[in-house]
C-alpha cells in the first residue's frame, strides 16, 4: 500500500522560505512513478505545484511557482522535496503529496495522497 506523508509547513512572512518533505512508503524511487505536490487554497480548487519523475528526474512546474520553488528527491530516502523560496500570501494553501506511476502533473490522475500540510504566508 502506498503511503505519502507530508511534513515541513508552517506560518512564514512573504519573502520567506519553508522545505516541505514528502516522505514515501510502499514502493520505491527506484521504480517510475511521479510524485507531485498540489496545493488547495479556500475556495479554490486543487492545482499542481510541481512533479518530479523518481526514474529520471525530469521536473514539471507551474508557472506560478517557476524560479522561486524547486522540487528533488533523494531516492535512498524515498523522500521528495519542496523548497519554496519568496513566498507570497498567494501561495498559502493546504499542500499535498502524490503519486502515481503515470508521468503526469494533473491532478486527477493521481491515485495516492497524503493527508496534507498547511502553508501560511503573511503580508
Amino acid at each position: 500500500e502506498v503511503q505519502l506523508v507530508e511534513s515541513g509547513g508552517g506560518l512564514v512572512q512573504a519573502g520567506g522560505s519553508l522545505r516541505l518533505s514528502c516522505a514515501a512508503s510502499g514502493f520505491t524511487f527506484f521504480d517510475d512513478y511521479t510524485i507531485g505536490w498540489f496545493r488547495q487554497a479556500p475556495g479554490k480548487e486543487r492545482e499542481g505545484v510541481s512533479c518530479i519523475s523518481s526514474s529520471d528526474g525530469f521536473t514539471y512546474y507551474a508557472d506560478s511557482v517557476k524560479g522561486r520553488f524547486t522540487i528533488s528527491s533523494d531516492n535512498a530516502k524515498n523522500t521528495v522535496y519542496l523548497q519554496m523560496n519568496s513566498l507570497k500570501p498567494a501561495d498559502t494553501a493546504v499542500y499535498y503529496c502524490a503519486a502515481d506511476r503515470a508521468w503526469t502533473c494533473v491532478s486527477d490522475f493521481f491515485g495516492s495522497w497524503g493527508q496534507g500540510t498547511q502553508v501560511t504566508v503573511s503580508s
